[in-house]
């Protein structure tokens, strides 16, 4: 290695740079999907689905871990994506846009409009479609999740000329989208809840909220002692959400809203940052970089016979409930309920904002990717013809969203870049 060459440290740093920017998490979590459905189509789809079928067992005494790498990936390592949901959600609502109602009622309203427009949408084709099955309903919640790591990337890439106001709208929506979400996991996905580990989740959670509060400027400074104190501690949180049978990513959201996002008494060291800023630095790459793209890896693979079997299960009641709840349900229910809101005494658009932006980004909030896949996972058998149909449905959506978000914001990004 010459004195030029940059140093492993110096080449991790440049990753975590890398990865911490919207458009490459979403570059990523593209490939990763292209290639789950590459192999589940091709001679290596027995491999594919066996690495993904494998079981890797964990044994706690009273509480086994008894989970395939699937599973590990929806329960696991979506559980930090979750984490860096509840940080988001504690910062907009103590130091964000949320802490405003006036100015939060707008995009509070549009995520409400993109979650129950999309349900009723898919509800309808499922019940209206012939020959659908009547467990198909429960993929209601399929469609009304937005995927914002994707969203925020496709907008990054095509509306770089745009109002900062209309990114702004869109993280605020995608944020409230993903609390309405996390809240309809834990009501409506949850069959049977043990009250005994439930209640014994209390005890490290309320010990996790007390060292991250009391120590925030010890762990601004040594960052080995907030892996060493809270990891622990945030594991066996963890593990006992997953042993009474709520979701346990719902244990990562509830972990991310214990940590301090306001800044503690001042030192050199830490001045003016916040636990939590400390801990999304870290986190952020790692849950763009491997948790989200392995967890789309190990839950996109879909076998789909084909261009008719491809057809046949995206025009299927699931799989076509899921296409017009992602692409019509959320473009009609969030510009829907912005507009209602604008109607309201001291409600209003962003000035710099028109309603061609709106209609934009309510196509681009029908990226319901990462979300839409594990209530897919939730709702319907692994490996079902059900859970198949709405995982293609929830792929075709998506990229109908995507085009069509870009087809609309596009020429707008461009035209104010002539202006």
């Amino acid at each position: 290695m010459t004195a030029d060459s940059p140093t492993p440290t110096t080449l991790l740093s440049r990753l975590g740079t890398l990865l911490r920017r919207e458009a490459a998490g979403g570059a990523l979590l593209l490939l990763a999907t292209l290639a789950a459905l590459i192999l589940a189509n091709s001679g290596l789809a027995p491999t594919y689905f066996g690495v993904r079928d494998h079981h890797l067992d964990v044994d706690l005494g009273p509480l086994p871990l008894h989970l395939s790498l699937g599973h590990w990936a929806s329960d696991g390592l979506l559980a930090v994506f979750f984490f860096l949901v509840g940080l988001e959600l504690k910062k907009e609502i103590l130091d964000g846009d949320l802490r405003e109602p006036g100015k939060a009622l707008v995009p509070v309203a549009a995520a409400i409009g993109g979650v129950i427009v999309p349900a009723l949408i898919f509800l309808g084709v499922t019940a209206v479609m012939p020959g659908s099955p009547a467990e198909a309903a429960r993929g209601w919640a399929v469609p009304t999740a937005t995927d914002i790591a994707f969203a925020v990337a496709v907008l990054a890439v095509i509306g770089r000329n745009l109002p900062s106001a209309l990114r702004l709208f869109l993280l605020t929506l995608a944020v409230v989208d993903d609390l309405l979400a996390i809240t309809i996991i834990t009501v409506f996905y949850t069959e049977q809840v043990h009250l005994l580990y439930l209640g014994l989740a209390v005890l490290p959670l309320l010990a996790y909220a007390l060292l991250a509060q009391r120590l925030q400027a010890m762990f601004l400074r040594r960052v080995g002692a907030t892996w060493l104190l809270l990891l622990p501690l945030g594991f066996l949180v963890w593990a006992l959400f997953f042993g009474s049978g709520i979701h346990a990513t719902i244990a990562g959201v509830l972990l991310g809203l214990c940590v301090p996002v306001l800044p503690g008494r001042r030192t050199p060291d830490d001045a003016g940052h916040s636990l939590a800023e400390a801990m999304e630095h870290h986190l952020r790459p790692l849950s763009a970089g491997v948790c989200v793209p392995v967890f789309a890896f190990l839950s996109a693979g879909v076998a789909v016979g084909g261009w008719s079997g491809f057809a046949e299960a995206a025009t299927s009641p699931a799989g076509l409930g899921v296409v017009l709840g992602l692409v019509l349900g959320k473009a009609v229910g969030i510009t829907g309920a912005t507009w209602l809101m604008t109607r309201l005494p001291g409600t209003r658009l962003d000035p710099s904002l028109r309603w061609p932006d709106v209609i934009g980004v309510s196509l681009l909030a029908g990226i319901g990717f990462t979300v839409s896949l594990l209530i897919a996972e939730l709702g319907f058998d692994p490996g079902s013809a059900l859970n198949d149909a709405a995982k293609i449905g929830i792929l075709t959506g998506s990229a109908v969203a995507a085009l069509a978000g870009a087809a609309v914001l596009g020429p707008r990004s461009r035209a104010r870049a002539r202006a």
